[in-house]
């Protein structure tokens, strides 16, 4: 384990509103009762209950606040909330040397607009983006909604995102890079003739038939996320689940008409590998998230995934959508 140092994760109702009071720039998570306590200020922030902490390493806590603090040095450009009409433009607003954080309810008009339509928006690879999928408790699903708050207005949506652009100064630049421990596994080619987060037809290795017939006759694992190559790099799409009496799955994250999948090849004991692959890290994230699959699959709670801290989440965002990965941002020297 390398020599970063980390401060305490999780905080109080009281001890956030001082924060903000005192004007701090924040990243917040944490349940929609103790968001909604806060005072407005400098900060954004998302519904969802389970963390990688400094503290404890993977926890659900309903009852404190998951805080990322902004360094000093930083700014804030612009900050709002977007609806889907005005999410593909949202680029426009960053700063000329700086990242974009942006936080996306999940199942909402946004989530889905992002995913699918992202990479064709205008300025959206300008300058880093980074961001969340806000949830609720595993639990809760169908039950509660997730949401975003936007600090500065006290807004509140199920439907809009929030997105805070953080403006840097010269001597330093904004990196993003994620952390994906699954590779594709040798089994068939998988394509889509449709776009969208849930399909009941596929083509294997080009012969065309139901997506759950190829799960159940290969006794595929649906904690396995399907992976694909986007030039060079190992991108997922995690099973959110398989609805019977439609044949249909769902998925997390949208598949893609004529990009090739296969299922992901099972990992080993994943804080282990994951402690391997940031052990290199030298700057302490500013930002970082983590998948809640990963939390729930490889029953992280009470155990540490490195020294990397955050949100466990619905979906990650690195410019695009991911799930079952690790998104972090650090600020480097120029």
């Amino acid at each position: 384990m390398n020599a970063m140092t980390f401060h305490r994760s999780l905080h109080g109702v009281a001890e956030v509103a001082g924060m903000i009071e005192a004007g701090a720039m924040l990243l917040l998570a944490g349940d929609e009762r103790l968001l909604r306590e806060l005072p407005r200020g400098d900060w954004i922030g998302g519904t969802i209950p389970y963390f990688m902490t400094a503290e404890h390493g993977g926890i659900h806590d309903a009852e404190r606040i998951f805080v990322a603090r902004l360094p000093v040095s930083a700014s804030i450009a612009h900050q709002a909330i977007y609806d889907a009409d005005s999410l593909p433009h949202f680029a426009a607003d960053g700063a000329d040397n700086g990242f974009s954080v942006i936080l996306l309810p999940s199942q909402s008009p946004v989530h889905s607009r992002f995913a699918i339509e992202g990479t064709e928006w205008k300025g959206l690879f300008d300058r880093p983006v980074v961001g969340w999928v806000t949830g609720v408790a595993l639990d809760r699903v169908g039950i509660d909604t997730a949401k975003v708050f936007d600090g500065r207005t006290g807004r509140v949506s199920d439907s809009a995102a929030a997105v805070m652009h953080v403006a840097l100064p010269d001597t330093v630049f904004a990196k993003v890079d994620i952390v994906n421990l699954f590779e594709q596994g040798d089994g068939e080619t998988l394509t889509f003739d449709e776009p969208g987060f849930s399909t009941e037809w596929v083509r294997v290795d080009g012969e065309r038939m139901r997506l759950v017939d190829f799960i159940a006759d290969r006794g595929i694992d649906t904690r396995l996320p399907l992976v694909a190559d986007y030039n060079g790099a190992a991108i997922n799409v995690a099973i959110a689940r398989i609805i019977d009496d439609e044949g249909r799955v769902e998925f997390f994250a949208p598949v893609f008409a004529g990009m090739a999948y296969r299922f992901a090849k099972p990992i080993g004991h994943y804080p282990t590998q994951f402690e391997a692959a940031v052990a290199g890290m030298e700057t302490a994230p500013t930002f970082s998230c983590n998948c809640v699959l990963n939390y729930a699959y490889a029953d992280l709670e009470g155990q540490r995934t490195g020294t990397i801290t955050g949100p466990m989440t619905f979906g990650e965002i690195a410019y695009v959508l991911l799930t079952q990965t690790m998104v972090h941002l650090t600020i480097e020297q120029g």
